[in-house]
């Protein structure tokens, strides 16, 4: 099952961009056979972004794929549930299966944040600024959220591993990677409601938003903020 893996950029007139996770680097890629086409600091040079002038951070959850290279902005806040860090620096880590996809620099990398009180802590949803705000999408992890950004074309949500891959969405589907099933399907639900359309759902992994969106003004880079050039609907 072949899976992309993204980073997002919410650009804002006259204010900082917010970085939407971090991705992961090449020693994580290395280690877990992982092919990386472009590491984060290089795609947000090619559209022009110091990550010194990312003030916030959204980390979606803390897998490594998601929450790595966290040193490379030295000016950011980071935003993360709660009970996402709980879990992850919780007894639940004794267990190698469930440890898996967390790797322990990003998590160490957290508690340092933490110590020198770069961190921002939510519990459910919040409005970090005007026209993005977080929702709880839990079941992949203890406490997974998305991002609901209003653009042009109404709002767009940021699903992350709320659903890997559309097909989770439309077939009901669960991604085999979840701590809690019945949240699992309530954040599938939940997505559907908040949504207008398939088109305004982002999945975490599913190369056919590179495909279907518009290129953005570099190689690997969609404009989500802009209409699929045909519905997903009628690319599934």
């Amino acid at each position: 099952m072949p899976l992309d893996y993204y980073v997002w950029v919410i650009e804002r007139d006259g204010q900082p961009p917010i970085l939407v996770d971090t991705g992961f680097g090449a020693e994580a890629a290395a280690r877990r056979k992982r092919t990386l086409i472009r590491p984060v600091e290089e795609g947000l040079a090619a559209i022009g972004i110091d990550p010194a002038a990312i003030a916030d951070v959204v980390l979606t959850h803390l897998h490594y794929d998601h929450a790595g290279s966290l040193g490379l902005f030295p000016n950011a806040r980071f935003h993360i549930q709660e009970s996402e860090l709980a879990f992850a620096t919780g007894k639940n880590m004794l267990h190698g299966h469930v440890r898996a996809p967390f790797d322990v620099e990003p998590v160490a990398d957290m508690v340092r944040l933490l110590f020198g009180e770069r961190l921002v802590f939510h519990d459910g949803d919040a409005e970090i600024a005007p026209g993005v705000t977080l929702r709880t999408l839990r079941g992949h992890t203890a406490g997974l959220q998305g991002v609901e950004v209003m653009t042009g074309r109404g709002p767009v949500i940021l699903a992350s591993d709320a659903c890997h891959l559309y097909a989770n969405l439309v077939r009901d589907m669960p991604f085999p990677i979840i701590v809690d099933v019945p949240a699992y399907l309530d954040a599938l639900k939940r997505l559907r409601a908040l949504a207008r359309s398939l088109d305004h759902i982002i999945p975490g992994h599913d190369p056919l938003v590179l495909s279907a969106f518009p290129a953005g003004s570099a190689a690997d880079v969609a404009r989500v903020d802009l209409a699929p050039r045909t519905s997903i609907e009628a690319l599934l």
